[in-house]
């Protein structure tokens, strides 16, 4: 009977273990355990040391903006696959499967919506979709933003959080860095302000574009935050980095990012913050 005693024991301890999944995280940071609903309450920031993970982008459009005035722009565009890119499966099947996948038609969400009572032009990106890359269609839909903003003469607030120029498009993909640019340009002219959002990570074409642009950039606690990779600078300079290289904090010394907002402050620092700026 011991084998079955023992077969018994084991059934009831993974029953346990089964039940309890969902219901409890543990924090990387602090390494303390808190019900997962006290990380849903807090915004996916943790109780205990102030950790801040991933917000799914859904969920910024409810926490920034007055509830029912969302509206989404340029749903309709979609990527396809120009170069016929092919590398662990093709680029067209990868896209298909990641919208399945994810829900998301690409990578950002753009559209209008007011921020305490104020019309503003958001945009935040889906990190979910490819590493929040940015190919044709994201950079098509951040300068219509920006053209948007100037046209309507509204405040443009941009949430990045991607790994970079989606490689899948190539030059394609490269060529959004100039028109995203060109379009903050044109928002520029028209005297509208840009509010820069640095999500965790903010990288490569992204970071080396609009990202770092903004009339104010504003960062969450311990962003990443930069072109390359720390240890990619690493292995190419041969040298060790400054403890805390291209995290917010570190930015913010050198005079990269403007300032370092929480998230359950994020809402009430932009509505000042366009205030400040006439928008």
């Amino acid at each position: 009977m011991a084998w079955f005693t023992k077969t018994k024991v084991s059934t009831e301890a993974s029953e346990k273990r089964t039940l309890g999944k969902g219901l409890f995280r543990r924090c990387d940071g602090c390494g303390q355990t808190f019900k997962a609903e006290e990380f849903r309450a807090s915004w996916e920031v943790c109780p205990g040391c102030e950790r801040h993970y991933p917000l799914p982008a859904e969920l910024w459009l409810e926490l920034l903006l007055d509830e029912g005035t969302w509206v989404e722009e340029d749903a309709q565009l979609e990527a396809v696959d120009p170069l016929g890119f092919v590398d662990a499966k093709p680029y067209g099947k990868r896209l298909v499967e990641t919208r399945t996948k994810t829900g998301a038609k690409d990578a950002i969400l753009t559209g209008g919506g007011k921020l305490a009572g104020r019309d503003v032009r958001l945009g935040v990106f889906v990190f979910r979709f490819m590493g929040g890359s940015m190919g044709s269609v994201v950079g098509e839909r951040i300068a219509r933003m920006f053209e948007r903003g100037a046209e309507l003469g509204q405040p443009v607030i941009l949430l990045s959080a991607s790994g970079g120029a989606r490689m899948q498009e190539g030059a394609l993909s490269l060529m959004q860095m100039a028109k995203t640019v060109a379009a903050l340009g044109r928002l520029r002219e028209a005297r509208q302000p840009f509010l820069s959002v640095l999500l965790d990570p903010t990288t490569g074409g992204v970071a080396a574009s609009y990202a770092l642009l903004g009339d104010v950039n504003v960062a969450e606690p311990g962003a990443l935050i930069g072109f390359a990779g720390p240890r990619v600078i690493e292995q190419t300079i041969r040298q060790t980095l400054p403890e805390g290289f291209q995290r917010a904090e570190f930015l913010v010394q050198h005079g990269m990012v403007d300032r370092i907002a929480k998230r359950t402050e994020m809402r009430a620092t932009l509505a000042q913050l366009l205030s400040h700026l006439g928008g």
